[in-house]
Formats: structure tokens, C-alpha cells, sequence
């Protein structure tokens, strides 16, 4: 076991310190700008990002995790002490309840402009 962590480790380390041996740390025009098919760009490659959207995907990330967070629970129910198991999905459940009544309330949900 120690003999397989150990050859693990080093390979790692060896693997670490070449990736920051390998590439050039210049950065220059040519590395700086966008790439679009060998054309030359016909406009600005980092275009503003919407505030909207990125909300809309965060909140969804946050409670999708929650969900995901729930579904142990039917096998959880097999346990010696399946209260436990209840409460701490009911608790999972009221928070992601009152997450979403919250955006919903403050408009986070809306795609319209502020």
C-alpha cells in the first residue's frame, strides 16, 4: 500500500513540475488574440457577459446541487435509524423551499431587464 501511494505521489510530482517546465511564459499579440478559423477577428472576441444569465445559471447550479443532495435518501430509508435520515432531508427540502420563494419574491427569476 505504502509502495503505491508512494510511486503515486512521485509520479505526480514529476508530472506538476513538467507542466510548468513546457510551455512558454511569454505571452505576446499573436498568444493574446482571439482565434476564429484562421480569419483575422471581425470583432471583439470578449464580448460583455450577461448579468441575467449568469444568475439564472448559478441558481440553478445551487439547487440542482441540493437536489442532488437528496438522492440518497430512498436508500438512506434501509438504515438503522431512519428518523435521522427524515429530518436532514425535510431540513435539505425547507431551505431549497425558502431559496426559491426568495429569488422568486426579489424577481430573480424574471428574464426581463431591471
Amino acid at each position: 500500500m505504502f509502495n503505491y501511494f508512494f510511486t503515486a505521489s512521485i509520479l505526480s510530482m514529476i508530472l506538476i513540475l513538467i507542466s510548468f517546465w513546457l510551455p512558454l511564459m511569454k505571452p505576446n499579440t499573436e498568444k493574446l488574440s482571439p482565434y476564429e478559423c484562421g480569419f483575422d477577428p471581425l470583432g471583439s472576441a470578449r464580448l460583455p457577459y450577461s448579468m441575467r444569465f449568469f444568475l439564472i445559471a448559478i441558481l440553478f447550479l445551487l439547487f440542482d446541487l441540493e437536489i442532488a443532495l437528496l438522492l440518497p435518501t430512498p436508500w438512506a430509508m434501509q438504515l438503522p435509524t431512519p428518523t435521522t435520515t427524515i429530518f436532514w432531508s425535510s431540513t435539505i427540502l425547507i431551505l431549497l423551499t425558502a431559496g426559491f420563494i426568495y429569488e422568486w419574491l426579489h424577481a430573480g427569476l424574471e428574464w426581463a431587464e431591471w
